[in-house]
Order: C-alpha cells, then structure tokens, then sequence
C-alpha cells in the first residue's frame, strides 16, 4: 500500500506525508510510531527538523527516523523534507494565489473539468481513508451517553449544520455551534468527558476553531475532525482525523468530496443503530406534518369552503385548491430542521 502511495504522490497533490504516515501507522515498529506521533502532534514543522532535533524529540536514534522515512517511500530524509515544504506552501494557498496559478488551458470546459475532478477528489478521499478510524468516528456518534457538539468555519459551518441536522434525527443530545456566533467559547463551558466534539476546518483555517478543539480536548472530550490532507492544526488535538480533497475547479477549495464523507458517516452510523432510532424518526415526521399542516395537525386537513370554490383532500396530505388558488403541498422531507 505504501508504495502505491508513493507512487502516486508523484501525480497526486493531494497524497500527502501525513497520509501515508496514518495508512502506514499499523505496520511501524513501537519506535517508528513515536516519530510518527511526533511528527503529527507539531505537523508538518516538526519534519522541517534536522534529523538529529526529530529523533532527540521522539526518544528514538536517528537510524530509526531514517527508516520510517524509507517505509514512507521516500529515498532520503532531503525527499521527505522537500515533500512537506511542497505541502506548506499548497497549505499556505489562498484563493487569489490559486486564481492566478491556473493554468489557461484548465479554464475551458469548466463542466468536465469540474466532473474530472470532483469525482476524483471523492475516489482519492475513499481510497486514502483509513477503515479502522472511520469506524471508531461512527462508534462514538453511535454511543447514547455521549452528547455531539459541531463546530466549523465560515464555510465548513454548512458541513457540521448538515451533519448535525441529520444526527438530531437519529440521536438525542446534538448541539450546533453557529461560526457567527458571538461568544462560542462559551458553549465550552459544559462540554467534558461525555462529550463528542466534531469540528470542520479547511484551508484558511480559522483560529478560534482550532482554539475551541484544543479546549475541549483539555475538557476531556473526544475529538473528531474533519480537514483537508494538509491538515488543520486542530488535527493535533484529535482522537480520529477524517480527511478529505479539496482539488478544485475554481479558485476555491471544494467541500464536495467532504460532503460524500459525511454522507458516508450517516450511512454507516443508520447501519449500525439499526432499528433503535425508529420511534425518534417516526416522531420528527409527525413533528415535521403538524409544523406544514398547522398548530391542529391533521385537523386542519379537513376540507373548507371558500367562496370562489370547495377543497378536496388529496393524496398523501396535500389539499388541493379549487379554482380560486393553487395546491398547498406540505414542506419536503429533506428540509431538515
């Protein structure tokens, strides 16, 4: 697997040191996992260190960072350094940078272009994600006596409102941290060590975010986090870190392939409560009908005369109008909270 990694690190941008080290991760020795811990806990300035400060910091000699640096797929720890550098500065890219950096040629036929590499940027996602830290992110959403609090960014916000919209469907004890919010440090305040934190943090990555993550880590709380493959600082403080493209074609970072990841956390997680969050779904439908049909729910379905012409109850709740007006269909299913 590490070499096909390697492999495509060539062609990838989006293939990165800190992936291979999380696919690679089972595989290393008690002392090559030290390195690779340290390397994420100050990732990716703690591999710009000369070998000697890297394996001083870890505990471990120096052959040793040299081999875990070969079973990552690089010839030379010069190649390894070099690799993060690249990261850096793609971590570091902000939209009027990659506006200017596009070439001439990607600007034509923005539809396929757009295909090529959304569709890509889900497979790369897939196919990098580890199975193992994947489903210990369900396992905790999945646990009752933990409460869920989402956080994200000025963008990254509409991930965790999606993901937390449809989690108060399927569980109790969700909370929504707003990014316009004016205080969120204080939704910290009772967040501990039955708490579940999953925050969203792309490039451009916002401070208070990675400050809200790091207290509640202090709190005791676990941390899931979903970033991109140059991985947000936050991703020091996490228990599990989902990552996910974001190749783009615009000068924007795209959330599509994030959005396919979260679709597949709600996926797995329906699966494994089974049948327990029945009765929670059939309540919010009979929630969700009052709220389209009136405070008197179904009694307010019953057929009224108008003066320009009767109503008929139709199919499936839907009145329809006479002459004088149009149907009045009930809100769709998939407008959420």
């Amino acid at each position: 697997m590490v070499m096909a990694m390697a492999t495509a690190a060539r062609t990838d941008p989006d293939v990165t040191v800190a992936d291979r080290l999380r696919l690679q991760l089972g595989e290393l020795t008690p002392a090559e996992r030290k390195v690779a811990r340290t390397l994420m806990a100050d990732y990716p300035v703690g591999g710009l260190e000369p070998i000697a400060r890297l394996s001083a910091a870890s505990g471990v000699s120096a052959p040793t960072v040299v081999r875990l640096v070969s079973k990552l797929g690089f010839d030379s720890y010069a190649g390894f350094q070099q690799s993060l550098k690249t990261e850096v500065s793609a971590r570091l890219s902000c939209p009027p940078e990659m506006h200017a950096g596009r070439a001439e040629a990607a600007r034509g036929d923005a539809l396929r272009r757009t295909e090529l590499l959304l569709c890509g940027g889900i497979r790369s996602t897939f196919a990098r994600l580890r199975p193992a830290e994947f489903e210990q992110a369900v396992r905790l959403l999945a646990e009752p006596r933990r409460s869920v609090t989402l956080i994200g960014g000025r963008f990254s916000s509409m991930l965790a409102g999606y993901l937390a919209a449809q989690l108060r469907i399927l569980r109790p004890g969700v909370h929504m941290i707003t990014a316009a919010g004016a205080d969120r440090m204080s939704s910290m305040l009772d967040v501990g060590r039955r708490d579940v934190l999953v925050a969203f943090d792309y490039r451009q990555y916002q401070h208070d975010t990675v400050r809200l993550a790091a207290t509640a880590k202090q709190q005791g709380a676990m941390v899931i986090a979903f970033t991109d493959p140059y991985l947000s600082p936050l991703a020091a403080h996490a228990d599990v870190i989902l990552t996910s493209s974001v190749q783009s074609p615009s000068p924007f970072d795209a959330l599509t392939p994030a959005v396919a990841l979260v679709e597949a956390i709600i996926a797995a997680l329906a699966d494994r409560l089974g049948d327990v969050p029945r009765a929670r779904m059939a309540r919010y439908d009979a929630l969700q009908r009052g709220t389209a049909d009136g405070p008197q729910g179904a009694a307010s379905q019953a057929p009224q005369a108008t003066s320009a012409g009767a109503t008929q109850a139709g199919p499936a709740g839907v009145t329809q109008a006479g002459p004088a007006g149009p149907a009045r269909v009930p809100f769709s299913r998939t407008e959420k909270l």
